[in-house]
């Protein structure tokens, strides 16, 4: 059992989801908000440690009125433990899950930071052995009570959950302007796959017009 997973992202013409600097700031007004519908009907918001890193999110529902309950659970996926003790990601507005891979664990148990965060309420979940194991994370949070999760992951995180048959659908922003570059991060990004057969098939089930942008949403086809 694992919850259902919305994979949501805004991206450029030429499928780039930030610049080679990081810059990400794609989504239109209306788009946000779309967005933010999206996380208050969900019970939980996954993201990777990237996303952390470079743009320490909170991961509520703000771009819509809302109530602090409408926030979902908050979900790390955090192999190496590099969560910083005061990333907005851990306050205490809605729950936060990190989950880390077993290598890592029993150092960052001693650490200063794990003890921050376990003070301020942040639950952990270990599995895997370098890398965390999706599968058993998805288990562990369908047990936790996540039926529907939105996944804002990077692109690595991404291509990892669909090429293990993770994601149940697809929903995308694409907005009107292109950068281009080599560097620049894409929708799907990790090893990829060899050949075109082994690629993942959707299947189109909404698109429309948001203001200057286009939404399309797809059905993943999992096997």
């Amino acid at each position: 059992m694992r919850p259902y997973v919305i994979l949501n992202a805004a991206m450029t013409l030429d499928g780039k989801i930030a610049t080679a600097t990081g810059s990400s700031n794609i989504s239109g007004k209306k788009d946000l908000e779309r967005v933010h519908e999206i996380r208050k009907e969900c019970d939980g918001i996954m993201v990777g440690i990237g996303t952390v890193m470079a743009d320490d999110p909170r991961l509520t529902v703000h771009k819509i009125d809302a109530r602090p309950e409408d926030n979902p659970v908050r979900v790390v996926v955090d192999s190496r433990c590099r969560t910083p003790a005061d990333a907005r990601i851990t306050n205490g507005d809605a729950k936060t899950i990190i989950a880390g891979a077993n290598e890592y664990k029993e150092e960052f148990m001693k650490s200063e930071t794990y003890e921050t965060l376990k003070k301020r309420g942040v639950k952990f979940f270990f599995s895997g052995d370098r890398r965390v194991d999706l599968k058993a994370l998805m288990n562990y949070l369908h047990e936790e009570g996540i039926e529907k999760l939105m996944l804002e992951g990077g692109a690595t995180l991404n291509f990892s959950m669909i090429r293990l048959g993770l994601i149940d659908e697809i929903s995308i922003c694409v907005a009107p302007m292109v950068v281009g570059g080599a560097d620049a991060k894409t929708f799907f990004d990790g090893d990829g796959f060899n050949t075109m057969d082994e690629s993942v098939k959707l299947e189109l089930i909404d698109y429309y017009p948001l203001d200057k942008d286009f939404i399309l949403n797809y059905r993943v086809l999992n096997d």
